[in-house]
């Protein structure tokens, strides 16, 4: 696959409560950022090639002025070479997508916006610590369609505290009505660092259990697979194939990718590296002449199979059995797991099953001594 550029926008109205993500709620060191960004896109200038993919995620892209969205566009394709059919992607909450927003949009050459909705439940919002309503959820995905957007993605969250299968499947219907290209459902996480993780930490919130977790889970891919979605990775649902997130399948499948901005990470094939974690270090490493690197890293022979284990069996891709270099003991652990309905063999790959998913992060495990 050809590499795709990322570039964290790292800048918010507010900081949601359970967001883990590296964001500063202000713009006031947006003109460090954006100094930096300009000097950042030029030290990597030729260095990957030619790209198709570009996501801009945060943080809130949109939350950027109008002006600022746009010179960072032009320098990115001042200085980068992109395929004529580039997946040119933005996330976006709903609040900032007023039509003129749009517009500038598609100015742009943005072709697929993904949509914080994370519910349409005024009460959930709250809790969750988003600006929108769901009205205004429900309105910004018919103002993209109405202004001519073909690609259209929604986030929701699950799990929170008191809802029950009944309101999940109700959120899932209501993201349904405006049959987006895609939709990801993620779990609601208590990270440490953030206000949530914190409240964990003093007993005072708690995440779902095991089984509660499984049943949200399968009721969203039950669900959407009955209105024809693809379940082509753990969190990721597109309506057909050919809307799966061209940009994200990368992490997924060790294609190279470069990442801009503070906290951004990248591949090159071989080695992995990843930014500072701070506005001012970033602008400060970069005005003078220093790549914003905090860290670096090249993966052993047996870290890369077992990355790619971990990153193959999220995705309905699975891994192709001559990767997996079956030893007799691997090879029986292949069928227990087979029987156990967790992993099926399909054109010589293996899967996993949708009971497979929910422990997809353990699976690579058992190939190992």
């Amino acid at each position: 696959m050809s590499p795709g550029v990322y570039v964290h926008i790292p800048f918010c109205r507010s900081k949601c409560p359970y967001c883990g993500f590296y964001s500063v709620p202000s713009k006031r060191p947006v003109p460090i950022w954006f100094e930096g960004i300009k000097k950042e896109i030029r030290l990597y200038k030729g260095l990957f090639g030619r790209f198709d993919s570009l996501y801009l995620g945060g943080g809130t892209p949109t939350f950027l002025d109008d002006a600022i969205l746009s010179c960072l566009t032009d320098h990115l394709f001042a200085h980068f070479d992109f395929t004529a059919d580039r997946e040119f992607t933005i996330e976006a909450n709903p609040c900032d997508l007023s039509a003129e927003k749009i517009r500038l949009l598609k100015e742009l050459g943005i072709n697929r916006v993904n949509v914080g909705i994370q519910s349409f439940d005024d009460g959930a919002l709250a809790f969750l610590g988003r600006r929108h309503t769901g009205r205004e959820a429900e309105n910004s995905l018919k103002r993209l369609r109405r202004l001519g957007f073909r690609n259209i993605g929604v986030d929701l969250i699950y799990g929170l505290p008191g809802q029950t299968l009944e309101h999940w499947e109700g959120t899932l219907n209501q993201a349904l009505l405006f049959q987006p290209e895609h939709i990801s459902c993620y779990e609601l996480t208590l990270e440490e660092q953030t206000v949530f993780g914190r409240l964990q930490e003093k007993g005072e919130m708690h995440g779902l259990s095991e089984e509660d977790g499984r049943a949200f889970f399968l009721a969203a891919a039950k669900r959407l697979g009955e209105a024809g979605y693809v379940h082509y990775e753990v969190s990721n649902y597109a309506r057909t194939e050919a809307f799966c997130c061209r940009h994200n399948s990368k992490y997924w499948n060790r294609s190279p990718y470069l990442g801009l901005g503070p906290s951004a990470h990248s591949f090159d094939g071989t080695e992995r590296w990843w930014n500072v974690r701070s506005v001012r270090h970033y602008g400060a490493l970069l005005k003078r002449g220093s790549p914003p690197i905090q860290a670096r890293e090249t993966l052993t022979k047996e870290q890369i199979r077992l990355e790619s284990l971990a990153l193959g069996f999220r995705t309905s891709q699975g891994v192709a059995l001559t990767r997996m270099a079956l030893e007799p003991r691997s090879t029986e652990m292949l069928s227990t797991l087979k029987t156990a309905g967790l992993l099926k063999l399909k054109d010589g790959r293996v899967v996993p099953t949708e009971e497979g998913f929910l422990v997809a992060d353990s699976l690579p495990l058992c190939f190992f001594p």
